[in-house]
């Protein structure tokens, strides 16, 4: 199985003016001149983590998700993060993942962030998405899902006859404020330890429309929790090839995971 290139891209967002946000992060995933296959953008990344879901909110085939399909046909890339949709008479905090021949998949937000009152405006989603990636599965997970190790902990084939972990790496993409910063990286380094996988966490800049200071510090973290890539307080966009064989090279040599607890939890 080969390499995968992973570009994250850490910006600040204009509060609640899509029109605004979709141009300059259209202007910055243009500028990328490194060859990439999946660009990862902040939870919310056309209005910031907002609660006005009735006034910003839109469906599946509104002008957000149209735009993340036009942009990854144009630029044969994987784009992914996340923003409000409107499905009936429900609103998701919703991870959109974007394949450039137009066709998607999507997680919603599991663990609403109740501290904000998003448990009152948004429906929590139910499922986890994997995605699959020449090879690579992907586990998309949502900024405060972060806090909750069960929702995102490896599961096994108990009938296969050599056990495989259920995903290669997890990604995060959050609106995660600085004065939580340290429960972010630690949290992060954690995920990647117990699961023997990368992680890459993206998260924005700058203060949003309540004042509140978010410092970045988007990461990626290799399977032994070594931390690849770093960057707090700047808009970045920083572009890195996981190596496979590394990963398999830790799960071989370290067989941790021969040694879990033997029951699941749904």
């Amino acid at each position: 199985m080969s390499a995968l290139t992973v570009s994250l891209v850490q910006t600040n967002l204009f509060w609640g003016d899509k029109d605004a946000n979709l141009k300059m992060l259209a202007e910055k995933i243009r500028g990328i001149k490194e060859r990439t296959e999946l660009v990862v953008l902040p939870e919310m990344f056309s209005t910031g983590f907002n609660m006005e879901a009735a006034a910003l909110s839109e469906p599946m085939d509104g002008n957000t998700v149209k735009w993340m399909s036009s942009l990854s046909a144009e630029r044969k890339i994987i784009l992914t993060g996340s923003v409000i949709i409107k499905e009936n008479e429900d609103y998701f905090n919703r991870l959109i993942w974007m394949l450039p021949n137009g066709e998607s998949g999507h997680y919603d937000k599991r663990h609403c962030f109740s501290f904000a009152g998003e448990g009152e405006v948004y429906t929590a989603g139910n499922r986890r998405f994997i995605a699959s990636v020449k090879g690579w599965k992907i586990n998309c997970c949502i900024c405060y899902d972060l806090r909750f190790p069960v929702w995102s902990r490896q599961k096994f084939d108990p009938h296969a006859e050599e056990p495989i972990p259920e995903y290669d790496l997890l990604i995060y993409v959050a609106n995660w404020p600085e004065r939580r910063s340290l429960a972010w990286k630690t949290l992060l380094r954690a995920r990647a330890i117990e699961n023997q996988c990368y992680v890459i966490g993206v998260n924005r800049i700058g203060e949003d429309g309540h004042g509140i200071y978010h410092s970045g510090d988007s990461m990626v973290i290799d399977p032994m929790g070594e931390i690849l890539y770093e960057k707090a307080h700047e808009e970045e966009i920083f572009t890195i090839t996981l190596n496979r064989e590394h990963l398999l090279e830790i799960r071989e040599k370290y067989r941790f995971w021969e040694d879990r607890d033997a029951f699941m939890i749904l």
